[in-house]
């Protein structure tokens, strides 16, 4: 009897870097990377603004955690989880090219009969606009409790992670 494969999962952390709170989600999946070590099934990916680039990548996964900043009319800081179909209603409500061509991604996996099962977890930015390495103070301080958000979401999947004790080399898996 065959052993059972490993449901693929990965953690895609989007965003530009170069503007203020748009690059929260690469901010959060570097800090995951230098905390934790993940089971070899786990593939932290950044992203970038790659959006429509990333097909090929997110394809091969089962799941995937994407981590982003999302304009949804709310307060910054404020946290979001969407899946299913309240993904696309939010992405074009964003505005933003990357994840207008993410979503355009995930609908091309289609073609590929291999659409992975997915969740958004965003955070509603302060500053988008600014250009800058420095997120704002408000959104900086929510690194943490995003990262127990993913955390719970690999909790949910069954999968254990554990904190790395010293930096070591960091798996990281960049486009």
């Amino acid at each position: 009897m065959a052993a059972m494969k490993k449901e693929q999962i990965m953690i895609l952390g989007t965003g530009n870097t170069l503007f203020t709170d748009e690059g929260f989600g690469v901010r959060v999946m570097e800090a995951l990377a230098d905390r934790y070590h993940f089971p070899e099934n786990v593939t932290l990916v950044d992203g970038g603004v790659l959006g429509i680039n990333l097909l090929g990548i997110i394809s091969q996964a089962d799941r995937l955690i994407v981590i982003d900043a999302i304009r949804s009319r709310g307060n910054p800081g404020d946290f979001y989880r969407l899946e299913g179909d309240a993904i696309p209603a939010r992405i074009r409500a964003k505005n933003s090219l990357h994840q207008i061509d993410l979503l355009e991604a995930l609908t091309l996996c289609q073609a590929l009969e291999k659409v992975p099962d997915t969740v958004v977890l965003g955070i509603e930015p302060e500053d988008i606009d600014t250009l800058s390495t420095e997120m704002t103070p408000a959104i900086s301080q929510k690194v943490e409790p995003m990262i127990e958000m993913v955390l719970a979401e690999l909790k949910r999947l069954h999968v254990l992670v554990r904190p790395r004790e010293v930096k070591d080399d960091v798996p990281r898996h960049p486009i």
